[in-house]
């Protein structure tokens, strides 16, 4: 089950547009990743985050794959935020975050024997 802010997310970005995000472990800004990026994810509204958005099912596989990542917005560099700016409706400073994956929570297993008596 996908949790986060999908669905309550204030404004999305391409993947494609995103290029300057990735790889994250080479930014020179706060990465909050794991356990931190859902800290940090719970404790915003979704209004004020940023997702990358999948545009094919390559990329939709590549963003489920990656780890569950928060970015602050304000710890980007200017010529990320500038880039990154160009591509969302809204000034980007009026966001807090951007969501790179997907947060999944277990779901219940569920047998197909479940479902013969329907």
């Amino acid at each position: 089950m996908p949790r986060g802010h999908f669905g309550s997310a204030g404004a999305s970005i391409d993947y494609g547009d995103a290029t300057d995000l990735f790889p994250v472990d080479e930014l020179d800004a706060t990465v909050l990743q794991y356990r931190d990026a859902q800290l940090a994810l719970d404790d915003v509204d979704g209004a004020d985050v940023i997702i990358i958005a999948p545009t094919s099912l390559a990329t939709s596989y590549r963003l489920t794959q990656h780890a569950l990542t928060a970015l602050p917005v304000e710890s980007l560099p200017p010529a990320v935020q500038a880039q990154l700016d160009e591509e969302v409706e809204e000034r980007l400073d009026t966001f807090e975050l951007i969501q790179i994956g997907k947060w999944n929570t277990d779901s219940p297993n569920h047998s197909l024997a479940e479902f013969t008596s329907a």
